[in-house]
């Protein structure tokens, strides 16, 4: 087996065919031990730990610079594991898991007493998820453990869609990143409190309100971000500043398209005046419009494709960081379907909300 040099993380790249087990064992022993190791899902890259391990749970927190008010999310290999980790599970819950797991929806129960507290930010309930990803599926079945798994990124700092951007991040503060290719959906899983009457979605994500709405009638969304002080928060995601690139993001919000994309274009003459970088981020029915004012174009999808826009957002900021913008800017996305988390992510990344 390849050695870990802790001061330099490695990036091993895993195939989604046919991975390989000698590698997926290291990483599960490197969990039992206690380590950190950053892996695959179809949201984002997480990175986990033994959810059972309170030190290793506290060393997330520590790398990630994440509050400890931020409660983390355990991920299990079947439903059959859902009573290791959480009491007094509804029947609802059971009847989502079947429809849904494995996938996108986290689902907030009362938590099993063996949870350590830090992994709930002090609370009594817990976060859970059956990831679809074949490779986070493998490392939670090989360690023989549930695995608390937040993104693997720096706290704040937009979420990791590739192996790279986890290196980006966590360099030498970590024991090993298993590169499994893009993510596919590249937001974060839809967040759902069960324990709440009606159930409320605490974070929007890769299963979409109306979908739930089909199998819930009553649920609703809720809109209220929280600061990191806080020590009550249920979900992780809820924090209001959050996902932010370096760059200053400046969101453009407004019922006009036309009067929007002017006004985006008037931004960009005053800081290019200025002498300040600008990316802009925008779909494929925009990108010719901004051709030749100046600024560095990132095409995101078409408008009526939200899940290549979903898959792209992240690593676009990153990628305009990495070419040192100064702002960005960014037409808020509709209100339908996957929209709503993109909105949920680009809110809180924002430096600036301009109402057009």
């Amino acid at each position: 087996m390849m050695a870990i040099d802790p001061m330099q993380t490695k990036i091993i790249p895993v195939s989604l065919q046919k991975p390989d087990m000698d590698i997926i064992n290291q990483a599960a022993q490197l969990i039992q031990s206690g380590q950190l190791v950053a892996f695959p899902t179809e949201t984002v890259y997480g990175l986990g730990a033994d959810a059972f391990n309170a030190g290793a749970v506290q060393t997330i927190f520590s790398v990630k610079q994440r509050p400890s008010s931020d409660p983390l999310i355990v991920h299990i290999q079947n439903i059959r594991e859902l009573t290791s980790v959480a009491i007094n599970i509804p029947d609802s819950a059971l009847e989502l898991a079947d429809q849904y797991w494995p996938g996108p929806l986290t689902l907030i129960l009362e938590k099993h007493p063996d949870i350590p507290l830090s992994v709930t930010a002090g609370g009594q309930t817990i976060a859970v998820r059956l990831p679809a990803h074949p490779i986070a599926r493998l490392l939670i079945q090989q360690s023989c453990c549930p695995i608390a798994a937040p993104s693997a990124n720096r706290f704040s700092r937009p979420s990791p869609t590739l192996a790279q951007h986890v290196f980006d991040d966590l360099d030498a503060r970590i024991s090993m990143i298993i590169d499994g290719g893009a993510t596919d959906i590249g937001l974060e899983s839809t967040v759902l409190d069960l324990t709440q009457s009606p159930p409320c979605i605490l974070r929007p994500g890769g299963i979409i309100l109306e979908d739930l709405k089909s199998s819930i009638p009553d649920v609703h969304m809720s809109t209220r971000y929280l600061d990191a002080q806080n020590s009550t928060h249920r979900s992780p995601g809820q924090l209001f500043k959050h996902y932010a690139p370096k760059a200053r993001l400046l969101l453009f919000s407004g019922d006009h398209t036309d009067k929007i994309l002017t006004a985006m274009e008037e931004q960009i003459h005053h800081l290019l005046k200025n002498n300040k970088t600008v990316g802009v981020m925008v779909t494929d029915e925009n990108a010719a419009f901004f051709q030749n004012k100046g600024g560095t174009i990132m095409k995101l999808g078409s408008i009526n494709d939200l899940g290549t826009v979903a898959k792209k957002l992240f690593a676009c900021m990153r990628t305009l960081d990495s070419q040192s913008m100064n702002y960005i800017l960014m037409k808020m996305p509709p209100e339908i379907g996957l929209g709503w988390a993109l909105k949920d992510r680009l809110i809180r990344a924002a430096y600036e909300i301009i109402n057009v």
